[in-house]
């Protein structure tokens, strides 16, 4: 770990810390100046030492604890506090529940001005092991071997990491391995990153790669996939690039959604929910706040390989899925086609940043939307919205984008938030996943 040096002339101090930001890092003051803290805790007095300096603030290591809180847990993993996959570890699971929770109203009221009439009950899953999508970084150090891994907390340098807890545990404890494996390659430093991609059946690596493989560098890639039990693929370059390294034909990747007699297949590279456990409970919220009935015209805007539109569709609504990727796009209508629903289902690939919605949903009588939009949010849609909308469920990566797009419906559009809530999508990080109904 490369650790930042202390500011001179500032000495250590004791602070107390009242809060955590959005981060979940906690936050106090000194001599009335702002100061983060990384690894703290509200309600615990620390002994902190800056080592970053602003007008506005400052940042801050913990030397010590001098006070505990009382929701402050040891982290099972031992790369905690260094790696930046995570920053909550330290925080027992209910705790963060309830902060994310807390944060997500309270940027609701700082930012939009509004209130839901309803907070729904948090949705939570497994803590542990659950990530099945992730990018892994891969630097080669002249003075040690290969590092694979997350980058190190607020630095570029990756993290000297020997497993991940929070990985599919098929690729989460073999970082060793991969580290191994990297150092034997001729021309390690050509890779600078291993995408994680798993479904149920099937753990996929991709490494990217800057240079052409040796055939004796692909002889020992492909050895490690069967040694381990990993599907090997290649990435010279954009997506079209991709090689499935042998052998044979490899097997489909793909997840169930059994209430709703689905099975939606996906390639390495594309989009889709991290947490495989969560995504079926988010899915089944999404739709209960929708409430699509037969014969009625849903849109659901930024709908990926068709994660939300095949199950409205198998509720009997005509559903007309939005999506700017066109891999994402083709995926989607080969699911609906793969699951009966085409005559449910229609999917248009669209630049929503760029092309106006009234434009993209002509031609279509539709009365609901659900929205997943990026972490920019939704709000130029949100200006062209047709008074036909009387219902819109939102699925949120960004409570700040949320309150500001849930302020102009509920102020400039007359809509009213009728409940929202939290998504532990990815525990033990301070990411809010949230879902919210707006009503005419």
């Amino acid at each position: 770990m490369t650790r930042p040096k202390p500011i001179r002339g500032v000495p250590p101090f004791t602070l107390e810390i009242q809060s955590l930001d959005g981060e979940g890092v906690g936050v106090g003051r000194n001599a009335g100046k702002v100061i983060f803290v990384a690894g703290a805790l509200p309600g615990e007095q620390v002994l902190v030492e800056p080592y970053e300096g602003t007008p506005r603030y400052d940042r801050a290591r913990v030397l010590a604890i001098q006070k505990s809180a009382a929701q402050r847990v040891t982290p099972a993993c031992a790369h905690a506090g260094i790696c930046g996959g995570c920053s909550l570890q330290h925080l027992e699971s209910g705790a963060q529940l309830a902060h994310k929770q807390r944060h997500l109203e309270e940027q609701l009221w700082q930012l939009g001005k509004v209130r839901p009439a309803q907070i729904l009950p948090p949705i939570a899953g497994p803590s542990w092991g659950y990530r099945r999508k992730a990018r892994l970084s891969v630097r080669v150090p002249a003075s040690r071997g290969a590092l694979v891994g997350f980058r190190e907390y607020h630095a570029s340098f990756v993290a000297e990491m020997e497993s991940c807890p929070v990985l599919d545990p098929r690729v989460g404890e073999r970082i060793l391995d991969l580290r191994a494996l990297i150092a034997q390659l001729s021309q390690p430093r050509s890779i600078p990153q291993i995408e994680v991609a798993c479904s149920e059946q099937v753990a996929a690596l991709v490494f990217r790669h800057l240079e052409d493989l040796r055939p004796e560098d692909e002889r020992l890639l492909r050895e490690f996939g069967r040694l381990h039990g990993l599907q090997i693929w290649l990435q010279a370059g954009g997506p079209e690039q991709l090689r499935y390294l042998g052998p044979g034909e490899p097997e489909g990747l793909y997840y169930d959604l059994p209430e709703f007699q689905l099975r939606l297949r996906f390639h390495p590279l594309v989009f889709t929910q991290v947490n495989a456990a969560i995504n079926p409970v988010l899915i089944r919220r999404a739709l209960a706040l929708l409430d699509p009935q037969p014969g009625e015209g849903i849109a659901d805007l930024f709908c990926g390989l068709g994660n939300f539109t095949l199950p409205i569709a198998r509720c009997g609504a005509k559903v007309l899925g939005i999506e700017g990727d066109s891999r994402l796009t083709r995926l989607a209508t080969e699911n609906a086609a793969a699951n009966g629903l085409s005559k449910q289902t229609e999917f248009r690939c669209a630049d929503l940043t760029q092309e106006r919605l009234g434009d993209v949903l002509a031609g279509h009588r539709i009365e609901k939307l659900l929205i997943d939009p990026p972490r920019s949010g939704a709000m130029e849609i949100l200006k062209d919205l047709g008074p036909q909308i009387h219902r819109l469920v939102y699925v949120s990566c960004n409570p700040a984008t949320l309150a500001r797009d849930a302020g102009y419906l509920v102020h400039q559009l007359g809509f009213h938030l009728s409940s929202a809530g939290i998504v532990n999508m990815f525990p033990h990080t301070a990411h809010v996943e949230s879902v919210a109904l707006f009503e005419r």
